[in-house]
């Protein structure tokens, strides 16, 4: 085939000058599916062959069709724009140039003009604004981490080929031809306000929505309705009280819905159609459902020329794709660039007075605003206008939002608690008693010198705050609200499924909804392929009779990619670890010089290395997050996945494991691991030379690990959030307004000139849910895994979620494209991590209760080393003591007289034997007691708290009982409904049956066969 250029020719309707139609009528993509002049059109798309439009004649917007005979006779196009260049019609929605075809998808490419009109100035001369704009535009896209699911062009940037403009020229042409021939109507528009962008507009029209939809089982509301009876059961009462009386805090969408009625649904048929109400087919199907339609038959439709194919000229790949088994759909020609991008279009505006009212402009005053955080969220329309995916998402966030005010509510009255009790802990009180005289041991080597006790004694009573027998409660408070919100969230699912249509979404719809083998995948195959393809004779003898297109990648293909996974997997979490003991050098190290520091700065050492290293554990956290993330996504994209679920399963259990390692090896280490091998006076234990393992303060470690669990919660959740979401799109804005010399008036005006599809195409790509969720199960993990040492969790993720919601609604609904609607009937994959969560989180509690805390020391004291059963002398009991004269040599402190005396017995937190002892400095039996008590806590509480949550994990029914009895219920009616149908089926048959004897002419002589039961009068006829 020759070059050619399809142009605006093939793409727009067509006039003829001495035809009778109208000039708005198309021609090309007829409105009755199967009609003759359709099959006259697609055979004149075959055999008509087109020439490239000459700049000249681009620049007038009237193009011209060629045939194969060499005739000089052109059909002009329907032109968009008068003589002055303005539009013949001025609607800016999401329409064709006619105003009234709905735009259901867009395809995006490259325009490449000549040099002469690429010199020529853009329509708005002196300002190069546009220009920039959209370039910055390109440039984000292009680094956009996203889904192939979620927006199709992002598969494209992972591998794309560098193609020749001719190439992808020729391929836009062969797969445009191919998108006709599916029934689908395109309008080519290149006159836009972003230079170099040219956007193909597609529309569905009725025939083509209904055909798709009955293919994919689309179920939709029929006619025939029932009334949802309520359960009469206690908890359904309760249920409908709560409802009634939080009904001003339901947004005020969906109004004129009758709550009690709903439809029954079915997958839609054309054969059936008399059983859904048609009587508006322009709302019949709406925005969301038509461009998932659109994307399913875009994906479908083959680009299959060997002549354009990936930059490969030689037989064997010709062979290779000949079949149809490369190339196929949208997808592959975003990875090759041939689009840069493809998308549904939003329904409108949504500022402005003259903006139509729209589900946009709805989800934007009543859900995207900070003011309406006290309201529920509308599920339904988010549903209604992102998808089934992006509704559960929202749902999700909704329900663990409204879980958490309850456990806010008691973490906090459990600090409160502790700060009630904290002037009557007799711990803390006799640290804080300067006449206990009590000399502590140097905490470093050389520069450190002994200290008072009493010095700690604002640690000691702060640790309190978090350190009482409160928090032991609310460990198995948090351990049974974990099970009850994933129970509810179950049952809120289940509702959900039932009102949204998905009870019968089971394994055939996945399977008919999972997305064709991803462009990468197919692309290593046919290299594959090329390789198996010798030109040599005994090759082709062994060849033959082999089935094309069955290759496919096995574990030894991507042995090599597994082997880099593992490797730098492992690599990746050495780094965490490395990182980890860097501060706590970073630590050890300030420690001992601020030691040798003078008086003034030795007051407040501890709180100023505590709040130094969380902070630059935060900052290691938040970049190495970003860094983990890109990695995930390489090292899933070696590993070539073939579907697109694969592909977000592997990415999602990689930087998973990547994150949580990355965010809690610090807290980690500062709960189980620091203090515990340390050594002791005269024997310590030593890293990298001199430099000797970190002690715990007195109280204990669990200050520390309050400390670095707060800054950590705090710092993401502002930092990732606010700044990351907020302020660096806002700063972006800033500075491509300060770059162009628009004002904001200029700018208005240019923003009111673009149409709908140019608004869309400035918007960002949308990157998938995978962020989002990522998000929300750190900070879950956070919530309940290290709960015990920092009760105030809980409401700080409420806070932070409140903000969240409004937050990525109003980056869903402003900021990104429109995503395609996916169907999910569940939250996937998040489930199960959830799950896995929440009991880890059991065990963690455990061991920070017995190991981390004093609790269990204290427990163990009072009721079996105390004289009177109470807590005093519990200090001077976990106190060992050391004879300054058994130090080793140089490591005794160089300021003996630091404290006025010369000391000679130090004391030192440890179950040891005293010097005097026939075993010195051995553990004694008091450690051996304490910790056998700490594994029979872990024990005792594990068994005991998984096995209440098992029992409220059986208690609780998956499925609400009112939508068991509905699902049943609707069963039974669709039943009747079709039984009714039969039996009309049959009368009518019947009926005509009768009618057919009564005036057949020999009725009168010959009397048809009767059924012995039931004889056929003809009294009635005439």
């Amino acid at each position: 085939m020759e070059g050619h250029d399809v142009g605006n020719e093939l793409l727009r309707s067509v006039t003829h000058p001495d035809s009778a139609e109208e000039p708005g009528s198309p021609a090309l993509a007829c409105e009755h599916y199967g009609s003759p002049q359709q099959e006259v059109t697609a055979t004149m798309r075959r055999n008509d062959s087109y020439l490239p439009v000459p700049g000249e004649e681009k620049s007038l917007d009237v193009d011209f069709v060629n045939t194969k005979d060499g005739s000089d006779e052109s059909i002009p196009m329907k032109n968009r724009y008068a003589d002055d260049g303005s539009p013949l019609y001025p609607r800016q929605g999401p329409y064709f140039s006619d105003g009234q075809r709905r735009v259901d998808y867009v395809l995006t490419y490259q325009i490449q003009k000549p040099n002469s009109i690429r010199r020529q100035s853009s329509r708005f001369g002196d300002n190069n604004f546009i220009q920039r704009f959209c370039h910055s535009l390109n440039v984000r896209s292009r680094r956009a981490d996203a889904h192939p699911k979620e927006d199709p062009e992002i598969a494209a940037q992972d591998q794309r080929t560098d193609y020749h403009e001719d190439d992808k020229r020729f391929r836009r042409e062969e797969f445009e031809e191919n998108i006709l021939e599916t029934g689908l109507e395109l309008e080519r528009d290149e006159r836009t306000n972003i230079p170099g962008i040219g956007f193909m507009k597609i529309h569905a029209p009725w025939n083509v929505l209904c055909r798709e939809a009955e293919f994919m089982k689309l179920k939709m509301p029929t006619k025939k309705n029932y009334e949802v009876k309520h359960g009469s059961n206690l908890v359904e009462k309760v249920r409908l009280f709560i409802h009634k009386v939080t009904a001003p805090l339901h947004p005020k969408v969906d109004t004129s819905r009758q709550q009690s009625v709903k439809f029954l649904s079915h997958p839609f048929s054309r054969e059936k159609q008399h059983l859904f109400d048609l009587s508006d087919r322009d709302k019949f199907f709406d925005s969301k459902t038509r461009s998932s339609i659109v994307y399913e038959v875009l994906k479908r439709t083959r680009c299959t020329r060997a002549k354009y194919s990936m930059a490969y000229r030689s037989r064997s790949f010709k062979d290779s794709t000949a079949d149809g088994s490369v190339n196929r759909g949208i997808t592959s020609l975003l990875a090759n660039g041939v689009y840069t991008s493809a998308y549904p279009l939003h329904d409108g505006d949504i500022e402005g007075v003259n903006a139509e009212p729209n589900d946009r402009k709805l989800l934007y005053e009543q859900w995207a605003s900070y003011s309406y955080f006290y309201k529920y969220q509308p599920i339904g329309l988010i549903r209604k206008y992102f998808g089934e995916k992006v509704g559960l998402y929202f749902a999700w966030l909704g329900v663990y939002t409204q879980m958490l005010i309850p456990a806010a509510i008691v973490g906090v009255i459990v600090f409160l608690y502790g700060c009630a009790t904290v002037d009557d802990n007799i711990p803390s009180m006799e640290i804080c008693d300067p006449r206990h005289n009590i000399t502590m041991c140097p905490l470093c080597d050389r520069a450190c010198s002994y200290w008072k006790l009493v010095t700690a004694c604002g640690t000691a009573r702060a640790s309190h705050l978090f350190d009482n027998p409160a928090t032991v409660f609310f460990s198995i408070f948090m351990a049974l609200w974990a099970v009850l919100f994933m129970e509810h969230w179950k049952r809120r699912q289940m509702r959900l499924n039932y009102i949204w249509d998905l009870t019968g979404f089971g394994e055939e719809e996945e399977e008919e909804h999972k997305d064709h083998n991803r462009a990468e995948y197919e692309f290593r195959v046919m290299r594959k392929t090329i390789r198996k393809e010798h030109p040599t004779p005994k090759r082709e003898e062994s060849e033959k009779g082999k089935e094309k297109g069955k290759e496919k990648l096995t574990c030894t293909d991507r042995l090599p990619a597994y082997l880099t996974t593992l490797v730098t997997m492992v690599f990746m979490i050495l780094v965490t670890f490395a990182i980890v003991f860097g501060v706590i050098l970073y630590r050890i190290s300030i420690k001992a010089a601020l030691h040798m520091s003078t008086y003034s700065a030795r007051s407040n050492i501890r709180a100023t290395v505590k709040g130094t290293a969380a902070i630059i554990n935060l900052v290691v956290i938040i970049i190495l997050d970003e860094v983990y993330a890109a990695i995930a996504r390489w090292l899933t994209t070696l590993e070539v996945p073939k579907t697109d679920k694969s592909f977000e399963d592997r990415l999602i259990f990689k930087t998973f494991i990547l994150k949580f390692v990355n965010a809690f090896t610090p807290i980690v280490y500062l709960a189980f691991f620091r203090g515990r091998l340390v050594g002791r006076p005269g024997n310590y234990l030593y890293v990298i030379g001199s430099y000797r393992m970190e002690e715990c303060a007195h109280a204990g470690c669990l200050m520390e690990l309050c400390i670095q669990l707060c800054i950590t919660m705090l710092g993401k959740q502002l930092i990732q959030n606010n700044l990351f979401e907020i302020g660096i799109p806002k700063l972006k804005k800033l500075l491509r307004r300060k770059r162009s010399d628009l004002d904001s008036k200029q700018e208005e005006e240019l923003n009111r000139s673009l149409h709908r599809h140019e608004k869309d195409h400035i918007l960002g790509p949308f990157v998938g849910l995978s962020p989002e969720y990522m998000e929300m199960i750190i900070q879950f993990g956070m919530v309940t895994l290290f709960v015990a040492s920092f009760p105030l969790a809980p409401l700080f993720a409420l806070l932070n979620n409140i903000i969240e919601i409004r937050l990525d609604a109003k980056k869903f609904v402003m900021e990104l494209r429109r995503p395609i609607a996916a169907k999910a009937k569940d939250i996937g994959i998040w489930y199960n991590l959830l799950r896995g969560l929440s009991k880890v989180a059991v065990i963690v509690n455990a061991f920070v209760i017995s190991f981390t805390s004093d609790f269990i020391p204290r427990l163990v004291y009072q009721y079996m080393f105390s004289v009177d059963g109470t807590m005093h002398g519990f200090i001077n009991h976990t106190l060992s003591y050391f004879n300054v004269s058994d130090f080793q040599p140089g490591t005794d402190p160089l300021q003996p007289m630091h404290l006025g005396y010369r000391v000679e017995i130090c004391r030192y937190k440890d179950y040891r034997e005293p010097p005097w002892a026939n075993t010195p400095y051995e553990l004694s039996k008091e450690f051996w007691v304490v910790l056998a008590a700490r594994l029979a806590f872990v024990v005792g509480f594990q068994n005991v708290v998984m096995l209440m949550s098992d029992f409220v994990d059986w208690l609780i029914p998956d499925i609400p009982k009112d939508i068991s009895l509905q699902i049943h219920k609707e069963k039974i009616l669709m039943v009747e409904l079709f039984m009714k149908e039969e039996q009309g089926k049959r009368q009518a048959a019947r009926d005509n049956h009768n009618q057919d004897n009564c005036n057949s002419p020999s009725s009168a002589n010959q009397s048809p066969p009767r059924p012995r039961s039931r004889p056929v009068s003809h009294a009635n006829c005439c």
